[in-house]
């Protein structure tokens, strides 16, 4: 390894360090992502030979190409994440989430956690793992007025979305990519992995249940439900137009082969139009044009910034090679026992975007025709599940976890204090049960 690719890998180190230490030096994180991302880039500019030897003049030209192509994947990914929150917050503010909030309504505290953690898993199979945290933050601000309590059910939501997510071949962007791939299948997943990832969701959500007692205040839990100009009809309208539309994202992506993102633009296109002709008889004041516009002008855009800082300082690491580099490393270091290199992999993706790692191991590790490297062999499963899982370790260590981060203004700090462990009990336990599965059944 370099000298130079010792001092970018260090200027990542550090911001991360001090995207922890947030708390203490009271600076914002989306600050210290963006000058990581800069200051990571601009040492990979003092010698880019160094890392695109085959290529001779034009270099600079092709490291904006380069460039380009990881701004429009962080790009892409924002817009999705921008638009998502958008439509979910339309839907909330006219009343769309009402009959999921009643469904769940109980002044039990621990009920209302195992609902949530179970709807939480379900749904984020059937959506995905960043659409079902937006609506699960949506409906705990109805149901739960103390912040205390919600900090323990928002840590919930992101464990069991990302766990939810990984027995699913859609619900989640690593799952997505090793399901198209070919490396592992839908029956596959659903029947040897579903087990372990419900595993790394109960243990958890057990272990958070013990820390709430007693019962909400009826004032507390059961808020006055808000004044909505809008008939019940039209409300259903604007819930499955905004849920139905979010269901429809990844087929409108397969039959078009166009961005999600162009997806998710539609169908806020399409809700907006449909809440406007809603409005159509009210005062110019109360059109729906401008609330939309208010929810915009209210999205968190330190978050997003942080999330774009986040995406392309990873892009530096991958585009010199250290995640290769590791994924090899790991390889030579403990060659053959793939529950350990995916367990690493696992806590890794909890660090670094897991997109990358995995795709650095579809690239490194070739498909055989048996064995554990085979479709729908144990190591390509375990990643699907290590990769999925282990995010949640860290509150930056997905999407779910960041918009929730967003949304709920959790400190990296609390989040890594009261519940990184508690994740990581369930993540072993989850790689246990996979194991005692192969062992027993399979």
């Amino acid at each position: 390894m370099s000298a130079l690719t010792i001092c970018i890998v260090a200027v990542f180190v550090t911001g991360y360090l001090c995207i922890a230490l947030e708390s203490l030096t009271k600076v914002n994180k989306a600050a210290i992502a963006l000058l990581m991302c800069v200051f990571c880039w601009t040492l990979l500019m003092i010698d880019p030979a160094s890392y695109y030897p085959t290529i001779g003049e034009g270099l600079l030209h092709h490291i904006s190409e380069v460039i380009e192509h990881h701004l429009g994947d962080a790009g892409g990914t924002l817009f999705f994440l921008m638009g998502a929150m958008t439509i979910v917050e339309i839907v909330d503010s006219n009343g769309g989430f009402n009959f999921v909030r009643d469904t769940m309504k109980t002044r039990s505290k621990r009920k209302l956690l195992w609902r949530v953690a179970f709807m939480t898993f379900f749904l984020s199979a059937i959506l995905d793992n960043l659409t079902t945290s937006i609506v699960m933050i949506m409906v705990l601000r109805k149901l739960v007025q103390q912040r205390e309590d919600r900090l323990i059910y928002a840590a919930l939501v992101i464990i069991a979305a990302n766990s939810g997510g990984a027995f699913s071949p859609i619900g989640d962007v690593t799952t997505i990519m090793l399901w198209i791939k070919g490396v592992i299948t839908t029956q596959g997943v659903l029947t040897e992995i579903f087990i372990p990832s419900l595993v790394s969701m109960v243990i958890p959500a057990f272990i958070l249940s013990l820390q709430l007692e007693g019962k909400f205040d009826k004032s507390q839990n059961l808020p006055t439900a808000q004044v909505c100009q809008f008939t019940k009809t039209q409300r259903d309208i604007i819930f499955w137009l905004g849920v139905g539309g979010l269901v429809f994202v990844p087929i409108f992506k397969t039959i078009t082969h166009l961005p999600p993102f162009m997806g998710i633009l539609l169908v806020l296109g399409v809700l907006w139009t449909t809440t406007e002709i809603f409005h159509h008889n009210t005062a110019e004041d109360d059109t729906m044009a401008k609330r939309v516009s208010d929810i915009l002008s209210r999205i968190d855009l330190s978050t997003i910034m942080f999330f774009l800082g986040i995406l392309m300082a990873v892009a530096v690491l991958q585009e010199i090679g250290v995640l290769t580099m590791l994924g090899e490393s790991l390889n030579e270091a403990f060659s053959g026992n793939y529950y350990v290199i995916n367990g690493i992999i696992g806590v890794l993706s909890s660090i670094v975007d897991n997109v990358p790692l995995v795709a650095g191991c579809m690239g490194m590790y070739p498909v055989a025709a048996e064995g554990p490297m085979a479709v729908d062999g144990i190591f390509w499963q375990l990643l699907a599940y290590c990769a999925g899982v282990g995010g949640s370790m860290l509150i930056i260590g997905s999407a779910a976890g960041v918009v929730v981060m967003g949304l709920e203004k959790i400190t990296f700090g609390w989040y890594m204090k009261k519940i990184t462990w508690i994740v990581f009990v369930g993540y072993l336990a989850g790689i246990l049960t996979y194991w005692l599965e192969r062992t027993l059944f399979f």
